[in-house]
């Protein structure tokens, strides 16, 4: 057949898989492609950071098979080990630390056929709904480069968006693949905890908030990943029993007339952009015309209670991975100066204040519980704004010199073990999830979500909307997505950058 570019574009990876099985095919061909295209597009992005063209063309001497024998593919720099490679996690501190084993990620990937030829930009440690970097550099979103792809996942929803691969890997901690999905025009699924193992280096990922899964162009291409990356590993804390079928044939079976409650008001009492609340009313338009039942509900919860425990995660969590960096080689200032805050904040939190917060987790998980028992989604934005332009959320520079003084003289841990930061974890809370404040209630849960993209704003950027479904209430979730994909169409929408204007 010898494809060209723009018939790259043109396919998503299970059509690419569908033509090597055929032969039609050749398994080299749409790697070369895929690498092309990163030639071509990457360099107004920064969306591929480690280019692993090597390992993916060493892989065609081998006999490839598997429902992705072929498929270029793209992993992002957090969690997803690659063995005899630094797993980055975006930061100056890790490059010391090369895995010596793949993660159940990349393996079952590489068991799978995939063509795995880069990894993808991500915030440091994967801290941020921005991809910016000191050690990566800043990912810019292909629809519009003054704006950022989202984050943590944003090299990949970049890379994805820019028709460089046509999915990447990607993990959700506090809606990380959903909310660079909604910045980029793409689909993207948070799994419920436990389905995808994310051994053997761990056990649970931000206890159990972090899901992997990836981002992709299309439903079916999101089903495929979870059909080839769901299960346990032995040594899994828990095993979630798996479905009946495989989730490309539950994705296809016709949706069941559903209930569903929708929201636009932000959890934490910050403003909500119009174009998020228009996105959300054409999907209820959209919802009730496909014979669906939608009415305006949401799970009663303190909104501003659960971002208070998300950001004593975020602490703990910083805490023990510059603690980790630090006994392999790192040094302070190889961190940032919010990661060092960060876990400044967290060495000085007591342990009963962290495990009383983690125990919070519960009191949303029955809420939700109790509106999944009348509604059997959620439907709120993804975002809370459009995608924000690059710097438009970072610390004012006067908060950054207060922050890096009370740091350096070590008054910043004897203020927060006195509790007398209180006021400054309210704020960063606000400022950090103001414009992301619909995701973390599924990361906490442990339930899974999803953002479909069925916006687009006036000037010409994605918005994503996001469903939130009952713990293990995958199937339902893709039968929906390909349901409204079906409806509202959006594979062959891509950004001029993609196709080379």
């Amino acid at each position: 057949m010898n494809p060209s570019l723009s018939e790259y574009l043109e396919y998503d990876a299970s059509a690419m898989a569908a033509a090597v099985r055929s032969g039609e095919v050749g398994p080299g061909e749409w790697l070369a492609l895929a690498l092309q295209q990163t030639e071509r597009v990457n360099p107004a992005l920064n969306a591929v950071t480690t280019l692993m063209k090597s390992e993916a063309e060493s892989r065609l001497n081998a006999h490839l098979a598997g429902p992705l024998a072929g498929v270029p593919m793209l992993i992002k720099d957090v969690t997803q080990d690659y063995a005899g490679l630094p797993t980055s996690y975006g930061s100056r501190a890790f490059q010391r630390i090369v895995p010596r084993r793949h993660s159940a990620v990349v393996a079952r990937l590489l068991a799978a056929g995939a063509l795995i030829f880069g990894k993808t930009n991500t915030p440091e440690l994967g801290l941020k709904a921005v991809t910016d970097s000191r050690a990566l550099g800043v990912a810019r979103n292909p629809w519009n480069t003054d704006h950022v792809p989202g984050g943590s996942s944003g090299g990949s929803a970049a890379a994805v968006a820019a028709g460089i691969a046509p999915m990447a890997g990607a993990n959700d901690g506090g809606g990380s693949i959903r909310i660079p999905a909604a910045c980029c025009g793409l689909f993207g699924l948070k799994p419920s905890r436990g389905r995808v193992s994310v051994g053997p280096a761990s056990g649970e990922v931000w206890e159990g908030a972090s899901s992997d899964l990836v981002v992709s162009r299309s439903v079916r291409d999101s089903a495929l990943a979870l059909d080839v990356l769901a299960g346990p590993e032995p040594g899994d804390p828990f095993v979630i029993v798996p479905p009946g079928q495989s989730y490309v044939e539950l994705a296809q079976r016709q949706t069941p007339r559903l209930r569903i409650g929708f929201t636009t008001r932000s959890p934490i009492g910050m403003p909500v952009h119009p174009e998020a609340v228009r996105a959300v009313e054409g999907a209820v338009k959209l919802l009730a015309g496909l014979g669906h039942e939608v009415d305006e509900a949401e799970p009663d919860y303190d909104g501003a209670a659960l971002a208070r425990c998300y950001l004593h995660l975020y602490f703990g969590q910083v805490a023990a991975a510059i603690a980790e960096a630090r006994r392999a080689g790192a040094r302070k200032d190889d961190f940032e100066l919010l990661t060092r805050v960060l876990g400044a904040l967290g060495g000085a939190m007591s342990a009963g204040r962290y495990v009383g917060s983690r125990l919070r987790w519960n009191d949303f998980a029955r809420s939700l519980g109790a509106f999944h028992a009348q509604h059997d989604l959620l439907l709120t934005p993804t975002l809370a704004q459009p995608p924000i332009r690059h710097g438009q959320g970072d610390p004012p520079a006067w908060q950054r010199g207060v922050l890096s003084l009370l740091l350096g003289s070590g008054l910043l841990s004897v203020l927060a073990s006195l509790g007398l930061m209180d006021g400054l974890v309210d704020q960063i809370a606000r400022d950090n999830l103001a414009h992301v404040p619909f995701t973390q209630l599924a990361n906490l849960t442990g339930t899974p979500a999803m953002s479909v993209p069925l916006h687009w704003t006036a000037e010409g950027l994605p918005m994503g909307v996001q469903f939130i479904g009952r713990f293990g209430a995958e199937a339902l979730l893709l039968q929906l997505a390909t349901q409204l994909e079906r409806a509202q169409p959006w594979f062959g929408r891509l950004p001029p950058l993609a196709l080379g204007g």
